[in-house]
C-alpha cells in the first residue's frame, strides 16, 4: 500500500433514522397538538354519518318492495325419479352394495345415498362415473 497516495474516506456518512408515523399516530391527540403548536397544517374532514349505523338500516329500506314483489322459487335441482331409478336398478343387477358402488367409482357412500334417494344435487361428473362403473347409460336408454 506504499505508492497509493494518501489514504481518503469515499464513503458518504450514513443517517439512521425513525420511521415516519404511521396513520393512527397521525391522529392521535398528542401528535395533532403538537402539529398545531409547530404551525403546521391540519386538515379535518367530517365525515357523513360517521359512528353511527344508519347506513346499514337505511339501504334496506330501498330494497324491502323488490325483496317483497320479489316472488321467484328458488331451488337447486335433485335427482330426477327415473335417474334415481336407474342409478338403483343397475346397482342391484350388478349385486353391488351402495358402499361398494361407491368405492368403484371413488366417491363416499353418502352420494351414493343421496343419488337414490333423489336428495343429492345432480352433479354430471358423478354420473359420468355412475355409467361407467355400472355400464349403463343413466342419463338416456341403455347401452
Amino acid at each position: 500500500m506504499a505508492g497509493i497516495g494518501p489514504l481518503s474516506q469515499d464513503w458518504e456518512p450514513v443517517v439512521i433514522r425513525k420511521k415516519a408515523p404511521n396513520a393512527a399516530a397521525k391522529k392521535d391527540e398528542k401528535a395533532v397538538n403538537a402539529a398545531r403548536r409547530a404551525g403546521a397544517d391540519i386538515e379535518t374532514v367530517k365525515k357523513y354519518n360517521a359512528g353511527t349505523n344508519k347506513a346499514a338500516s337505511s339501504s334496506t329500506s330501498l330494497n324491502t318492495k323488490k325483496l317483497d314483489d320479489d316472488t321467484e322459487n328458488l331451488a337447486h335441482d335433485r335427482v330426477p325419479n327415473d335417474l334415481k331409478k336407474n342409478i338403483m336398478q343397475a346397482r342391484m343387477d350388478k349385486k353391488l352394495t351402495q358402499a361398494q358402488l361407491a368405492q368403484l367409482i371413488n366417491e363416499k357412500p353418502q352420494i351414493i345415498q343421496e343419488y337414490e334417494s333423489g336428495k343429492a344435487i345432480p352433479n354430471q361428473q358423478i354420473i359420468t362415473k355412475l355409467e361407467r362403473a355400472l355400464g349403463v347409460k343413466l342419463r338416456g336408454g341403455k347401452k
